[in-house]
């Protein structure tokens, strides 16, 4: 169990969470809490103020919430309070429970690879009912893939990532194999050809796991893209663009995060993850506007843009995982602006034809405080993929929809498997909240795992 939770209630201190519209009344009934209502305390959210005992000691925190029902307020609460051990008061219904803890995880995490800071103990005493052991596998996920995107690309670039992949294996007894070289530009062309403007070799990544004895359980795929970094290749970015583009292979750590849980819970499932692991980078080896390359499926296609790359690479994989009909196939990519523009950093769309993969990713995104919302596949844009010259060009000739073309685009290269969805994350947290401090975030991680646990638990 994660050690910010505590099995033991002993000497522990009582938390409590209040909205500001019953704050006033609140203080009321609670003994000696002149000195709160005094300092001006009225459940502002993050507001935090001690109730003395008789002795003039600590008798419990209170947290003050706001107007906003923040499933994880109570992460401010383990970022603010001294250290010691802990223990849910009351607590409002939607931060009570599962998401009370997490939440105090959450509120506990940090990036410290390169500026070391003061780590505060504080530990919550896990709820009634809680699992401590689930909460601290999703945390602890959730935090390797924040890492992942957090690391710069000089340290994370296509080499690290496998070594994250095998780090990972290694944990879960799993097993990784890695195509690289003349072996990748046979059989994945369009991975090769978005990396081969890098001194950094491109690959695609492999892990394979199953429970014992679980030879023949249901096959599910999950596919990340993997762009270390983004420069836009020869149609470069503008240099604010790229300041994030360390980003771009959080859908990599995404499906890594996903991947974390679901084999440590060990779920009734086959689990393969595929990433292509590239940087698209500036060279003279790059590839160019209006080159022509053939994909692993057979179909040709024209680079309209370079910076386009990521539906190339997550072509290439798609149509591998495709092969094997699996019983499911996910793929999560940091694909399009046009996503941001359509619904945001904080609620990413997905693609499906499946309903009810659809209605089940929007309820258990909802119940897991992980939202996600349902795009069409509009097949009206088909015709903005054509090329005068290949079977598809990567850059569509319509100037709206980007997300839903790119989708589209993906769709091209899964035909055999029944139920696929296509997630277009940030997998970034540009607005600070308690326990989402602005950096890398594993969208879509914990929704996904929540539905294979539903679908494929013991």
């Amino acid at each position: 169990m994660h050690p910010s939770l505590a099995a033991s209630a002993r000497s522990a201190i009582p938390v409590h969470a209040i909205l500001a519209k019953d704050a006033k009344a609140w203080l009321a009934r609670q003994k000696r809490s002149g000195l709160v209502t005094a300092s001006g305390f009225a459940g502002a959210a993050g507001a935090l103020a001690a109730l003395p005992d008789a002795k003039g000691g600590i008798a419990a925190w209170v947290l003050g919430l706001g107007e906003s029902k923040d499933a994880f307020a109570l992460a401010a609460a383990a970022e603010k309070l001294p250290p010691g051990t802990y223990r849910l008061g009351e607590v409002p219904e939607f931060c009570a429970g599962t998401h009370a803890a997490l939440a105090w995880l959450m509120g506990g995490y940090g990036f410290h690879r390169y500026k070391k800071k003061n780590v505060r103990s504080t530990r919550l005493v896990t709820p009634p009912g809680v699992d401590g052991e689930e909460i601290t596998r999703i945390a602890e996920n959730l935090f390797l893939a924040r890492d992942l995107v957090n690391t710069p690309a000089n340290d994370m670039g296509p080499a690290e990532l496998e070594a994250a992949v095998r780090a990972l294996a290694k944990r879960h007894g799993a097993k990784v194999s890695v195509v690289m070289g003349a072996a990748l530009t046979k059989n994945y062309p369009l991975v090769a050809a978005v990396g081969a403007g890098s001194p950094r070799n491109p690959r695609l990544i492999e892990l394979n796991w199953a429970p014992a004895g679980k030879k023949t359980a249901p096959l599910v795929t999950l596919v990340g893209k993997g762009v270390c970094f983004d420069s836009g290749g020869l149609d470069l970015k503008p240099s604010a663009a790229m300041l994030t583009m360390k980003k771009d292979m959080g859908g990599a750590a995404c499906v890594l995060a996903v991947a974390g849980m679901a084999m440590g819970a060990k779920l009734n499932l086959r689990l393969r993850v595929l990433i292509p692991a590239v940087e698209n980078s500036v060279s003279g080896r790059a590839m160019r506007p209006g080159d022509v390359f053939t994909s692993r499926k057979g179909l040709t296609v024209e680079i309209g843009n370079t910076d386009a790359e990521g539906r190339l690479v997550l072509a290439d994989a798609l149509a591998d995982a495709d092969a094997q009909e699996p019983d499911l196939l996910i793929d999560v990519a940091t694909l399009t602006g046009a996503a941001r523009v359509a619904t945001g950093m904080e609620l990413p769309p997905f693609f499906t034809d499946d309903a009810k993969l659809a209605d089940d990713l929007m309820r258990v995104g909802a119940a897991a405080q992980d939202p996600l919302w349902r795009l069409p596949l509009w097949r009206g844009y088909e015709d903005t993929l054509t090329s005068r010259v290949a079977d598809l060009n990567n850059n569509p000739s319509y100037n709206f929809a980007g997300a839903i073309t790119a989708a589209l685009f993906l769709g091209r290269f899964v035909a055999k498997t029944k139920s696929w969805a296509h997630l277009d994350i940030p997998a970034w947290i540009d607005r600070a909240k308690p326990g989402r401090p602005i950096g890398g975030e594993a969208n879509g991680a914990r929704a996904i795992y929540a539905l294979l646990r539903e679908r494929y638990g013991r």
